[in-house]
């Protein structure tokens, strides 16, 4: 039985898991036993191996990364995930600490910074950089002190994003593994909550505030 850290890695470019399989290669400590191209096949594997560790993107095809956070957090809540993302962090670094996440870390960020994050979090502790700290920090604050956006619900958030980058309804739902319908329901809570009036408003909004994905 091996000593090494056991990480999976979830993410649905192959190329980018072989980037990060590389560079965790390069340590005496930290082990790839498990690679996923989205977050069903994470799940299914994660049921039937045993991790020390999930390295999980935030967006992926089959089901966002976020939606398979809760999961995996549902059916085993002590199994650190660390999210990556090509998102600044500052997009949705809060939003996957809140649901579970043992850490956030930009896919433009050194390797040594995943190699310390990877060891940290499996330790038990949680990784953040120091800018998402500042902002955990500032969300502490009053609520009428947060922005908008940050009172909406995740998939809220989803389609905001994802209305603000120019994807229509029908492309949101195909992305997203929802109806139309459904999608059109998050539109006008968001539309309602931020008292916003149509999509150019929301796409003005995203634009301000570097939600453009």
């Amino acid at each position: 039985m091996t000593d090494k850290i056991q990480v999976l890695i979830a993410d649905d470019h192959a190329i980018i898991r072989q980037g990060l399989k590389q560079i965790l290669s390069g340590t005496e400590d930290l082990q790839v036993t498990g690679e996923a191209d989205g977050g069903v096949k994470a799940l299914q594997l994660i049921r039937e191996n045993d991790y020390d560790v999930v390295l999980m993107d935030v967006s992926m095809p089959d089901r966002n990364g976020i939606d398979s956070l809760k999961l995996i957090k549902k059916e085993f809540p002590k199994l650190p995930v660390l999210m990556l993302s090509m998102h600044p962090e500052e997009q949705y670094a809060i939003r996957a600490l809140r649901a579970g996440a043992a850490g956030y870390l930009s896919k433009q960020g050194a390797p040594e910074q995943l190699v310390v994050a990877i060891r940290q979090v499996a330790s038990g502790k949680k990784f953040v950089s120091a800018a998402v700290a500042e902002e955990l920090a500032n969300s502490i604050g009053e609520d009428f002190d947060r922005p908008p956006h940050e009172k909406l619900s995740d998939r809220e958030y989803q389609t905001l994003c994802m209305i603000a980058s120019g994807k229509t309804l029908t492309q949101i739902a195909e992305q997203l593994n929802l109806s139309v319908k459904t999608v059109s329901v998050y539109r006008a809570r968001l539309l309602e909550k931020m008292k916003l009036r149509n999509n150019a408003e929301l796409t003005h909004y995203g634009l301000k505030h570097g939600l453009v994905e």
